[in-house]
């Protein structure tokens, strides 16, 4: 059995409460304000699917 680094919680759950709170702030935008705000809400919702590209990428094997 391979054993590896022990990781902290805050190094295990650092990255989802930041694409949390990135989703929370995209929805609390789009929903709030108008024109600007739902671009700013749309991209900040739309930049969390980066998470998906960045996490296979440095994904340890």
């Amino acid at each position: 059995m391979k054993r590896g680094r022990r990781f902290t919680l805050w190094q295990v759950f650092r990255a989802p409460v930041g694409i949390a709170m990135l989703s929370l702030f995209g929805l609390v935008a789009a929903l709030v304000g108008d024109h600007v705000w739902d671009v700013i809400g749309a991209a900040a919702l739309a930049s969390t699917l980066g998470a998906v590209p960045w996490a296979l990428a440095t994904r340890r094997q």
